[in-house]
Formats: structure tokens, C-alpha cells, sequence
């Protein structure tokens, strides 16, 4: 029972940050859909509220949710709680406020109301990245040294990054 669990875990971990990563995107080509000229615009903003909701409400709410129920679930039957799954917690907790900041700018561009850049949003697709590795490392390596040096590696990456999206927005600002 336990690994029949812990398997419904992880696959709705993966349905959740596949959802958020997706979903990111969506906001991305909306924001930029609104620099377009008309009809494009209206069309293609019609058309990314459509796939946000059916992704945010047909995957991604279903996939938090279930997430939660299976993840304490497993946690009870484990039996004791060790520091590396106390370190973890945090983080997921930090993933579920980030996931609804998220929630929030779903609904303010589905009210037409764009509030971010598109290099923003960009930023904030990284987000999910950072704490996906950040947990899968906590999880995999749940030994304190090695948990210090996987936090030295993400801040490492997380630099990388932020690197890699100005470089990005050059390249897309020299092509224009």
C-alpha cells in the first residue's frame, strides 16, 4: 500500500509541475499576443484563455490537490519525520504559494488584465524549476552535508538562470 501511494505521489507531482510549467508559458504568448494588431490579437488571446483554463482546471488544480492528499498520506505512513523531510515541507510550502501567485495572474488575464512583462512571466517560469530541483535533491540525497551542498548548487543554477533569461531577452531585443 505504501508504494502504491507514494506512486499516486509522485505522479500527480509531475501532473502538477507539468501544469505549472505550461501554464507559465500560456501566460507568456498571451501577454506578448497583446503587442499584435487586431484581429490577431482578440483571436489569440481568445484562443490562450481557452487552453489556460482547461490546463489550470483540468490538470494543474486536480494535480495540486491530489499532491496534497497523497503527500501527508505517505508521510503518516513513513512513521517519523526526519530533517531532510522537514526541510522539504518548506519548500512545498513555498511551491504553494508560488502556485497561487500563479492562481492570481490566471484570473487577471482572464480579465483581459495584464499586469507583467513577458520577460516577467520568463522569470517566473523559472521559479517552478529552482523548487522542483531543490525538492528532488532534498529528497534524493536527505543527508545534511549533502543537502548543504545541493542548496549551494541550486543558488549556483539559480544564478545560471536568471543568466540565461537577460541573454535570452538580447538575443530576442537584437533580432527585433
Amino acid at each position: 500500500m505504501y508504494l502504491t501511494l507514494k506512486a499516486l505521489h509522485i505522479i500527480f507531482i509531475v501532473t502538477w509541475f507539468a501544469g505549472m510549467f505550461y501554464i507559465v508559458r500560456l501566460f507568456v504568448y498571451y501577454t506578448e499576443a497583446q503587442e499584435m494588431e487586431e484581429p490577431r490579437r482578440s483571436i489569440l488571446q481568445d484562443q490562450y484563455r481557452i487552453m489556460m483554463k482547461r490546463l489550470w482546471f483540468g490538470i494543474t488544480w486536480p494535480s495540486a490537490v491530489l499532491t496534497l492528499v497523497f503527500g501527508p498520506w505517505v508521510a503518516l505512513m513513513l512513521g517519523s519525520m526526519p530533517v531532510w523531510l522537514w526541510i522539504k515541507l518548506a519548500f512545498v510550502a513555498g511551491l504553494y504559494i508560488y502556485f497561487f501567485f500563479l492562481h492570481g495572474i490566471y484570473k487577471d488575464l482572464q480579465a483581459g488584465v495584464v499586469k507583467r512583462s513577458s520577460t516577467q512571466l520568463r522569470v517566473w517560469n523559472e521559479v517552478a524549476t529552482i523548487f522542483l530541483v531543490a525538492i528532488v535533491f532534498l529528497v534524493v540525497l536527505k543527508s545534511l552535508l549533502s543537502m548543504m551542498w545541493a542548496l549551494v548548487g541550486l543558488a549556483i543554477f539559480t544564478a545560471v538562470l536568471m543568466i540565461a533569461i537577460k541573454i535570452y531577452k538580447r538575443i530576442r531585443e537584437n533580432k527585433k
